[in-house]
């Protein structure tokens, strides 16, 4: 495990008092998700994805590299009486991407490391979904990171993702009313066939 990863989350969640909202992706198309399965929150951070997805029913797993932030994350799933489908695994998602065939659905939000892409479709069943969210290199303010090498490009999930059927995708980049709409970032949902 990267120890200096690791220490540099670490410190980012020790202060945070709150657990963030869930990524737009799933909040906006919650409707998508199956009535029951096996749900992953890849590079969770403090867990609003694990926490939506297990309240929604779904036997969830969040992982990341910082055990400070899970730690906040099982308080908060016991807190919510949602700890029997919550269960939170410190692990280095660069180095150890999940296995095949082992996911109906994989939320990623924020977080962008293109080698594992190809590992995340392998990783779903047939017939699940990918709701995958992060920043842009076109953005309309400084929010998210700032190396392009953890920003997309335009359309870049598209391509990154073809291998799945497409179910949603949205990226308004800098069109129209700037104060207005779902800017600095992509989102994607797709379907792995079968």
């Amino acid at each position: 495990m990267d120890t200096s990863s690791q220490q540099k989350w670490n410190t980012r969640y020790k202060n945070s008092a709150s657990i963030p909202n869930a990524a737009c992706v799933l909040i906006d198309n919650q409707h998508l998700l199956p009535i029951k399965g096996k749900a992953l929150d890849l590079a969770c951070g403090l867990g609003g994805n694990a926490l939506l997805l297990a309240a929604h029913g779904l036997d969830t797993q969040a992982w990341d590299i910082s055990d400070e932030a899970l730690n906040k994350l099982q308080e908060k799933a016991r807190a919510a009486d949602i700890e029997t489908k919550l269960k939170t695994q410190q692990r280095d998602v660069e180095a150890q991407p999940p296995e095949k065939n082992s996911f109906d659905i994989i939320v990623v939000s924020q977080f962008l490391y293109r080698p594992i892409c190809a590992k995340l479709v392998e990783a779903l069943r047939p017939g699940g979904l990918l709701f995958y969210q992060t920043f842009c290199l076109e953005k309309t303010s400084e929010t998210g990171p700032s190396k392009a090498q953890f920003l997309l490009t335009s359309g870049e999930l598209l391509q990154l993702f073809s291998e799945l059927d497409l179910v949603a995708y949205r990226e308004e980049r800098d069109c129209g009313d700037l104060s207005q709409g779902f800017r600095n970032q992509a989102y994607l949902i797709a379907k792995k066939p079968g």
